[in-house]
Parts: structure tokens; sequence; C-alpha cells
């Protein structure tokens, strides 16, 4: 089983109110502008996930996006894409479109920030939160 995990921890100005877009960033800060950001100072980017991780992406496999926070759990399901470029210092975008750049992690997302669990947002909206990201290439 291929599977990354990432930590990473609230901010004040976290909303995830966008539409078709949830990230995670390395990023230190978080202006109220970036609604599609469940959390900040992730401990990896795209660039830190394994070689063969990034290559079952592009090959197209599903990836299965497991979000912890305290005792709650939610899961997004997205998939991967020979289009998929992988290459970005600070942040992992999931979209529910094709869209692909750099940051893209993976495409056709079931879910995006709005539709994250509001008592997960809630949580994250305090900068002492920390959360878990488990990332599992699907077969």
């Amino acid at each position: 089983m291929l599977r990354e995990v990432i930590h990473c921890r609230g901010h004040e100005n976290v909303r995830a109110t966008h539409r078709s877009t949830l990230e995670f960033t390395k990023e230190e800060y978080l202006t109220p502008r970036g609604d599609c950001i469940l959390c900040i100072e992730a401990d990896k980017g795209i660039n830190d996930l394994s070689d063969e991780f990034r290559a079952a992406l592009r090959a197209g496999k599903r990836l299965l996006i497991r979000i912890r926070v305290g005792d709650l759990t939610d899961e997004v399901l997205a998939e991967g894409s020979p289009e998929l470029i992988l290459e970005h210092e600070y942040s992992m975008v999931i979209r529910k479109s094709t869209y692909v750049d750099a940051r893209t992690l993976a495409i056709r997302a079931n879910k995006a920030a709005r539709d994250i669990d509001r008592r997960i947002v809630e949580l994250l909206k305090n900068p002492e939160t920390t959360a878990e990201v488990e990332l599992v290439v699907l077969d």
C-alpha cells in the first residue's frame, strides 16, 4: 500500500468555503482570501512525496485523502492523471475539476473545502489544533 502522512495545523483565518478545491500548505500564514486552505505549516509538500507515490498518481490511480482532527475524520476520494505535474515545494491542491497545474495533487475529487465536515473546520480555526492528513493510493 502506498501511503503518505502529512501533519499540519489550523489558523484563525481557516474558512474552507471554496466550492471546487481543497488545499494543504507548508506556508506559515493564511489570509482570509485563502478559502480553499484547510491547514497550514504542513510537514510535506508535493515535492516531499515519494517518487513511487507520485508515479502511482501519474498512472491514474485513485487517491483516498483521510483528514483526522482529534476524534473526527473526513474522507475525500480523488483521481490521479497522466497530466499531473506533481512538482511544488509547499502546496497540495485537490480539485473537483480536471484542471492541472504544478500544485495539483489529484483531480475529479468528490469533495472540496466547503464539503469538509464543519466540525473539523471549526476546530482548525484554532492555531493550536493539529491535523493528520493521510494519503492512500487505492488499487
